[in-house]
């Protein structure tokens, strides 16, 4: 019975650290995208994950190295 003198305040405590560490973990984003990383392991490179802007520019870049290797090719 004086066993419980010990464990309940120590239960008590783990609990506290247990709520901390939650909402630690909720305050700095920790669960802000949750199947991301499940999504970013299927599609590996994706579009999707890019900004308009980041597209843009990759469209343009194989737009101008598809112009550019034209250019080389040996007419017949």
């Amino acid at each position: 019975m004086t066993i419980l003198y010990l464990l309940i305040p120590l239960s008590l405590i783990l609990l506290g650290l247990a709520v901390w560490a939650f909402f630690w973990a909720v305050k700095h984003d920790q669960f802000e995208d949750l199947e991301g990383p499940a999504h970013r392991i299927l599609f590996d490179n994706d579009d999707n994950d890019l900004t308009p802007e980041q597209r843009a520019a990759r469209k343009k870049a194989a737009a101008n190295k598809q112009a550019s290797n034209d250019d080389h090719e040996p007419r017949t």
